[in-house]
């Protein structure tokens, strides 16, 4: 399992941090990569910016995406990462604090697997976090990274 990457695209410092501990917590060792906002996450996956010259037959096994994000905005990168043949089929799952019904719609519309509402609780977070990884890294068969190369 320690081989399989987690995107997460998290602006606040707090969340990223109970991500990591969560992770911990419930002994999830995977290799945890941090964009803090959209332009980071879409350079890391398609391999600009900071990210040039990436590997990218190593894609993450799961996205965990927040919505309100800077630069550009949750829904808009899952715009993105849908409509490259390489990401298309990653599976993202929105952990969020937003409670507007209409994020829930567009984020399905748009091709999201799952929408978290994020809990505020710590311990309920952490739970949430390794039922994600137990689901997402364990459970889950991910498509071979050959397909996610597939257009059509």
């Amino acid at each position: 399992m320690e081989d399989k990457i987690i995107l997460l695209v998290e602006d606040n410092p707090d969340d990223v941090l109970l991500t990591e501990r969560a992770l911990k917590k419930s002994h999830i060792l995977n290799r945890l990569v941090v964009a803090r906002d959209g332009v980071e996450a879409l350079d890391y996956l398609f391999g600009k910016g900071n990210y040039a010259g990436r590997d990218l037959t190593i894609m993450p096994e799961v996205i965990l995406l927040d919505l309100k994000l800077p630069k550009i905005g949750g829904l808009e990168v899952l715009k993105k990462i849908r409509e490259d043949s390489r990401t298309r089929l990653l599976p993202v799952v929105i952990l969020t604090s937003s409670k507007e019904e209409k994020d829930l719609i567009n984020g399905y519309a748009l091709g999201a697997n799952s929408y978290i509402r994020k809990p505020v609780n710590f311990n309920q977070f952490a739970d949430a976090v390794r039922q994600l990884g137990l689901y997402w890294l364990v459970l889950n068969e991910a498509p071979p990274n050959d397909t996610r190369k597939i257009d059509g």
